[in-house]
């Protein structure tokens, strides 16, 4: 098949990229940034000649949107914003203008537009959206939006002829230098992987070849559509998860840091809290209902993995995120 991979060249775009080219498929990748054979400039906001990377293509696979790993400043929120309702827009204006469309289009979309909350897991039949939940910082409403608005506008899309599946993905936990994992096994390495305030809120994750399978899987059904949570069905708390992590990298102890101390963090390290503090507790409901089976279900299992291959060098070669 070709498979067209708007937005790339980021974290999830490389653990696609290797594997779908892995397997035989034709990958072509629209960045902002091409340097190597298979990437096509865009810009991701008006049509080019990329767009004949489209027209004949079997699948698109839209991942771009600015990096979430930043201050939430106005600037910023509006720049996150932008760039996901933008690509997806003028994907769809590519997919509904081609003469031999792709027969599915998936499209990136977060595990974040479900609310915060630790009573219940969210999936996608009874699952809360958030933006209103209370005693949480007002800001957080807007990454909902976000979210609302990114799966509205390919929603929007005219593509009679395209299936259309939005991925509520959970993190993706891969060995990946800079990825999420490699960030939170360096904190924990230098004692720094205990609860922060508190450790109750949940954490949803996804390990990475699961990640592929489930694209895989949702490629080869042609009845499936809308939106579908791409997270393993063993969400748990933070203060869990980074124990068990630890104990996978053989760290016994983990400094616990106030919530005050988690901005003090992420300030410095010019990200943001909400990533630390909202609890997102989310179940794959419809993968699981489909017959989709994990070959990681359960975190403990995942981080040894995923423990082993960083020891092994089992990660990419990727250059920095571009979309």
């Amino acid at each position: 098949m070709k498979i067209v991979i708007p937005g790339g060249t980021g974290q999830v775009g490389a653990i696609l990229d290797r594997a779908l080219t892995g397997a035989g498929h034709e990958v072509v990748v629209l960045t902002r940034r091409p340097g190597r054979d298979r990437e096509v400039w865009w810009d991701g906001e008006h049509p080019g000649s990329w767009v004949r990377e489209i027209d004949g293509s079997d699948v698109v696979v839209n991942l771009a949107g600015r990096s979430v790993s930043c201050r939430y400043t106005p600037a910023n929120l509006k720049a996150m914003m932008d760039s996901r309702v933008n690509s997806t827009r003028v994907v769809g204006e590519a997919i509904s203008a081609a003469a031999h469309p792709p027969r599915v289009w998936l499209q990136m979309s977060t595990a974040t537009i479900y609310t915060h909350r630790h009573d219940a897991p969210n999936d996608e039949a009874t699952g809360l959206i958030g933006g209103a939940e209370p005693g949480v910082p007002g800001y957080w409403s807007y990454s909902v939006e976000i979210a609302r608005n990114w799966e509205r506008e390919q929603e929007r899309a005219d593509t009679p002829h395209t299936r259309k599946v939005a991925l509520r993905a959970a993190m993706v936990m891969s060995p990946d230098r800079g990825g999420v994992f490699d960030v939170l096994l360096a904190l924990a390495r230098l004692g720094l992987g205990g609860p922060v305030a508190g450790g109750a809120q949940y954490v949803s994750w996804i390990h990475d070849q699961d990640f592929v399978r489930a694209v895989e899987f949702l490629l080869a059904r042609d009845d499936i559509t809308g939106p579908v949570n791409l997270a393993a069905p063993g969400p748990l708390p933070q203060r869990a998860f980074m124990r068990v992590l630890r104990a996978a990298r053989g760290i016994p102890v983990g400094l616990p840091a106030t919530r005050l101390m988690a901005e003090l963090g992420a300030f410095a390290l010019r990200s943001d809290t909400e990533l630390l503090l909202k609890s997102r507790r989310v179940v794959p409901g419809r993968l699981l209902a489909e017959g989709f089976t994990f070959d990681h279900p359960q975190w403990p299992e995942a981080a040894v993995d995923l423990v082993r291959r960083s020891r092994d060098g089992a990660v990419s070669t990727r250059r920095p995120v571009r979309a």
